[in-house]
């Protein structure tokens, strides 16, 4: 099961960093940059810079969240980036989060499943639209937006990573309204998560419905660790955004499982704080912040 795989590659490398390929044209080192002028130039050289990091990080953390906006933006060039970017990392063994936030109505939700997690049929033939192992999905549609995910992760051992507390300020504008019965939103909102993810549960205890709980907000995290046992957590909002590792410890289980954190600027950029070429220094980046991880969740699977 995908989430076993995920969580016995965090035990290998005591390292539950997910390095975040959010790639902006802008972070990229100023000889790369020079004389490109269109999207074409932009797609080659954000790959480029991909797959040196990629390179870079494989044999040290378990995974890579590709988020689709900053390659949308340059077009039909930034897509075929995207896609030999989750193929890439892929090919090197890690476990790849396509970071699309998708969802809609049941038929055009089975469209999206297809795409990011199963197989898309052409007369007789069948193929794979994006390489990856987890899509991130939008829970606030209700369950006929999410039931055909789930069963693309059930027919093609796949995950999908919910949004229930994100890292966002005023993500508690909606998340954080307490309903009728006395539940915050988000909590209700989880409790979905956990009752989707019933039927995918592994070795581990957790499910391929996994939630999305922000770094930035312990108390909430730690509240929703409690309610969603069988629920892993993709935590963003570590780093740039604010968030710490004395913050999401509470997102951790006694046995230093339940999360995977994701890092995108703090790896990507590393290089224009500490200098060096920024693929060192990514690598650099993502074995401080195991470090600091590990000081405070203390070691993973025991």
């Amino acid at each position: 099961m995908i989430t076993d795989k995920l969580i016995e590659k965090i035990i290998e490398m005591q390292n539950p960093t997910c390095v975040g390929l959010d790639t902006l044209f802008d972070y990229l080192p100023d000889d790369m940059k020079e004389g490109v002028t269109t999207f074409e130039g932009v797609a080659e050289k954000v790959l480029e810079f991909n797959k040196k990091i990629i390179d870079s990080v494989y044999d040290i953390v378990p995974s890579v969240k590709v988020q689709i906006a900053y390659y949308e933006m340059y077009g039909a060039a930034g897509i075929k980036a995207y896609y030999e970017t989750l193929r890439y990392a892929a090919e090197k063994g890690l476990i790849v989060i396509a970071d699309a936030k998708r969802n809609d109505i049941g038929s055009t939700a089975s469209c999206y499943a297809k795409a990011f997690l199963g197989e898309t049929q052409v007369n007789e033939q069948t193929d794979k639209a994006f390489p990856s192992d987890f899509v991130t999905v939008n829970g606030y549609l209700g369950s006929d937006g999410i039931v055909p995910f789930v069963e693309q992760c059930e027919k093609h051992d796949k995950g999908i990573f919910v949004l229930v507390k994100t890292s966002n300020p005023s993500g508690a504008e909606i998340q954080n309204v307490v309903l009728e019965n006395g539940v915050p939103m988000y909590e209700y909102v989880g409790g979905l998560v956990e009752k989707w993810g019933e039927s995918t549960v592994g070795k581990y205890g957790y499910s391929a419905v996994g939630a999305v709980a922000g770094a930035t907000h312990p108390t909430e995290a730690a509240r929703l660790r409690e309610v969603l046992p069988h629920t892993f957590f993709l935590i963003p909002g570590y780093g740039a955004q604010g968030g710490n590792a004395e913050m999401l410890k509470s997102c951790f289980g006694k046995n230093g499982l339940g999360g995977v954190v994701n890092n995108s600027r703090g790896i990507l950029c590393a290089y224009k704080k500490n200098g060096g070429t920024y693929y060192d220094a990514a690598r650099a980046a993502c074995i401080a912040m195991q470090k600091d991880l590990s000081s405070v969740i203390g070691k993973m699977g025991e």
